[in-house]
């Protein structure tokens, strides 16, 4: 199986920074594209950012020149280094990953359990 982990969400003023964690671990043999989602209350998950394995990036309108996206393969793992922050930004953000986890086998897409970011105005 595999899992992903997130970590990096808290409490931030408007105009700070945070940055988020993805870790994805267990039985790996490749990692397609990665992501960041998130949920607002009362609101459907979105997609923020995505990072293919050739480090090409796709961005939310909102986001862009705020928001980076960046991965790590040796450490499997994404980030989200977020700055200028909104209170509209506030949300549950969710790591997502497409693994292959044999090269015989398809890849599927696993998701975080999510982590929460909240930006006070």
């Amino acid at each position: 199986q595999v899992q992903l982990v997130e970590s990096g969400g808290g409490l931030v003023q408007a105009g700070g920074s945070l940055r988020l964690s993805c870790v994805a671990s267990g039985r790996i043999f490749s990692i397609n594209s990665m992501a960041w989602y998130r949920q607002a209350p009362g609101k459907s998950r979105e997609l923020v950012t995505s990072i293919t394995s050739g480090n090409s990036t796709n961005y939310a309108d909102s986001v862009k020149g705020r928001f980076t996206i960046s991965r790590d393969n040796a450490k499997n793992t994404v980030y989200l280094q977020m700055n200028s922050l909104k209170p509209e930004n506030t949300a549950v953000y969710y790591c997502n990953a497409v693994v292959r986890r044999a090269p015989t086998l398809p890849a599927y897409t696993y998701w975080g359990q999510g982590t929460q970011v909240t930006v006070s105005s």
